[in-house]
């Protein structure tokens, strides 16, 4: 008679999984959302204002554009703050708002260092060129932000759901781990 020890998955174990990952994606495309009305509106912000500073005054493009960025970076704070990341941690305000400036300050360089190549690099300075490079420097700025605004600014809150796991798989850990069986196999 031979024995052999084997460590079996139980079969809601992949539904577990299953669900946790569902779960995930399905917060993690709501925040995409929400980002992205916040961050729609921002545009629609950032493109008005810097057309209306552009065609009322004699400023450079790319003055005008930062002045755009900034006026958009108030309006998308707000957003965020209230909207998007209501439910995140807000014990930290000065540290979230000096990091929110931060890469605040970041994503105008990428999004003006954009317009500011095109116009000056390449000479594209007619109001339709100014505006689509500024719509792609708002793009390819964005992308930065949503990282780094979800990983270092509007910080998560703890999950009591991983801190219940963690209790229990320390309490569990001198018999079975959690959505295992350990048994016997006579062959």
């Amino acid at each position: 008679m031979k024995v052999t020890d084997q460590t079996q998955t139980g079969p809601n174990d992949h539904m577990d999984g299953a669900a946790g990952l569902r779960n995930r994606l399905t917060a993690m495309s709501r925040e995409i959302a929400k980002f992205g009305a916040v961050g729609g509106a921002g545009v629609l912000v950032n493109i008005g204002v810097f057309n209306l500073v552009r065609h009322t005054t004699d400023l450079q493009v790319v003055r005008a554009s930062i002045i755009a960025t900034v006026v958009a970076i108030v309006f998308n704070y707000v957003g965020f703050r209230y909207f998007t990341y209501r439910d995140r941690d807000k014990s930290g305000r000065t540290r979230e708002l000096t990091l929110f400036l931060v890469f605040s300050a970041v994503g105008l360089v990428i999004e003006n260092g954009v317009l500011y190549t095109a116009t000056y690099g390449f000479g594209w300075d007619s109001p339709l060129q100014s505006n689509v490079f500024k719509f792609v420097g708002i793009g390819v700025a964005t992308l930065f932000r949503f990282w780094s605004y979800r990983s270092w600014v509007f910080k998560a809150l703890p999950v009591r759901e991983a801190v219940h796991q963690a209790e229990s798989f320390l309490v569990a850990k001198g018999n079975e781990t959690p959505g295992t069986r350990t048994g016997t196999h006579v062959g």
